[in-house]
């Protein structure tokens, strides 16, 4: 059986049209990448768990050669997207709760930390040669200005140092303020 060649190249044309159509189709319905699924949206897995705290507590105003302590539980929260911190001093002192997310368009992480003596503190920052490094813009308090920042350092899979730092020539210098051992809480 001859078939005429214009029939030929109509079914041609018919089944790429077709074919199109379908690749098209199966694009629309692929599933679509997971929110913070990039790789520096993880890079602050290593404080999620739950964790013992110790710190001098004279650097918090408590009595010299006297131990602080507290806990820290971590979590991801909202489709793996937020880091959710939950911070308890052991006497009740200090109560407070942060939010941290990774912005892959200004390629940094944002945390928002508020806590029961009124505090109301953003940083931003990165991961860095190992270490988490967030800075809060500068603030100006009793004519002085001046830059806190967090530093994650010395980060191991059960245990961590955290040291709270203060700048008064924008970050030329830091002087410690309050330095947190952690220790990851044996699982039951």
């Amino acid at each position: 059986m001859n078939i005429p060649q214009n029939v030929s190249a109509i079914s041609l044309t018919a089944f790429f049209c077709l074919f199109l159509i379908c690749m098209t189709f199966a694009q629309d319905n692929a599933a679509p990448p997971k929110p913070c699924s990039q790789p520096e949206a993880s890079q602050f897995d290593f404080w999620v768990g739950e964790w013992e705290l110790t710190w001098d507590s004279q650097q918090t105003g408590g009595a010299e050669g006297q131990e602080g302590k507290g806990t820290n539980k971590i979590y991801r929260i909202l489709g793996e997207c937020v880091i959710h911190e939950n911070f308890t001093a052991a006497d009740g002192s200090l109560i407070g709760q942060s939010w941290s997310m990774y912005n892959p368009r200004t390629r940094e992480w944002r945390q928002t930390w508020v806590d029961n003596q009124g505090s109301y503190l953003l940083f931003t920052g990165k991961f860095e040669n190992g270490e988490m490094e967030l800075r809060t813009a500068p603030v100006e308090r009793n004519g002085q200005t001046f830059i806190s920042r967090m530093v994650f350092r010395n980060i191991e899979e059960n245990s961590i140092n955290w040291d709270w730092q203060r700048s008064t020539d924008n970050g030329e210098t830091w002087v410690d303020v309050w330095n947190i051992e952690y220790q990851r809480k044996a699982k039951s």
